[in-house]
């Protein structure tokens, strides 16, 4: 959303997006990208959970998202060699990634992490996981898609590395096990634990879907309950071709493949294609992004259109159609 001052802390405005949203009737809602260290920030006016400070005023959104019926979530993110990528990689701190690539032409080159200076890393994602949960929030999801740190790390693209977190698929994907693992020690077994992906980078040489059919697997083994399958974001290349519910096939592999459970994204904007995707069990959640940005109401209007009696707010009953 880029509309958190600096310090990282929600507004009013969060306040009123979310909420709309929940009124709505959204079953699940989960927060912007949501930074674990300052530094890890898409933009200098993201959401934040790196101190203490930024749990009350989300824990006042969730309270009230929850009060209407919705689960409340949040996603932790570190952007890595994609900080700051308006003013591509040029923001107050250095940018870190796995290997000093920069993201395109004209980026910043990121300062390459180096063993030891993992360690902090992986412990900002377990305090703001420990923050999240005293927040009140019911879901956590780790982003390791579109590019950002962990997915640096899992894509051959921009992990160059030649140490144990390098080379082998299994090597790229140690940090983002560790990223798990400790997040799971802190966040509640009894609260689900999402992790999206980008099951391809859509370039040769890239992450492939097969490669996140084993990172799915490693990655419920240790604790995750649903696999977020995205795409791209590793390079500044558009997909080959955009259309309704383009990504889903991403999501059904993994569920059948892997046997974990899925959420499909991208391009899913009537009830009708959402529902087929559930009923033909293709992924167990759709997740809607822009559209809900156009029409906050849109489950209302889905349940309506389906066919299912969903419960209204109290306060616009009134409006309901028989």
């Amino acid at each position: 959303m880029y509309s958190a001052p600096e310090d990282g802390r929600p507004t009013d405005w969060h306040l009123a997006h979310y909420l709309a949203r929940a009124v709505g009737g959204a079953g699940l809602l989960i927060t912007e990208a949501t930074a674990v260290e300052p530094r890890g920030r898409i933009s200098q006016n993201d959401l934040g959970l790196w101190e203490d400070g930024q749990v009350e005023p989300l824990a006042r959104i969730v309270r009230l998202v929850q009060a209407e019926g919705s689960a409340m979530g949040v996603q932790l993110a570190h952007a890595g060699r994609k900080a700051w990528s308006a003013r591509k990689g040029h923001g107050p701190e250095l940018c870190v990634a796995p290997s000093a690539l920069p993201f395109a032409e004209g980026w910043q080159t990121p300062h390459e992490l180096t063993p030891a200076e993992l360690d902090p890393i992986v412990a900002a994602w377990k305090a703001a996981a420990h923050r999240a949960d005293a927040a009140g929030f019911d879901l956590v999801e780790i982003h390791a898609a579109h590019g950002y740190l962990n997915h640096q790390f899992l894509s051959p693209l921009s992990n160059r590395r030649a140490d144990e977190y390098g080379g082998s698929l299994a090597n790229r994907m140690c940090f983002l096990l560790r990223v798990v693992e400790t997040v799971r020690q802190v966040w509640p077994e009894r609260k689900p634990l999402f992790v999206r992906v980008s099951a391809t980078d859509w370039a040769d040489g890239g992450l492939t879907p097969d490669e996140i059919v084993v990172v799915a697997r490693e990655l419920q083994a240790r604790g995750v309950d649903l696999v977020d399958c995205s795409s791209g974001g590793t390079l500044p290349t558009a997909p080959p071709s955009l259309g309704p519910g383009y990504q889903v096939s991403f999501a059904d592999k993994v569920r059948r493949e892997a046997g974990v459970p899925t959420a499909a994204v991208g391009l899913i904007t009537t009830p009708e294609l959402a529902d087929e995707i559930v009923r033909n069990g293709r992924a167990d959640l759709v997740i809607l992004g822009r559209e809900l940005l156009r029409h906050p109401y849109w489950p209302l209007d889905a349940a309506r259109t389906l066919g299912h009696d969903t419960a209204w707010p109290l306060q616009y009953r009134r409006a309901r159609l028989p």
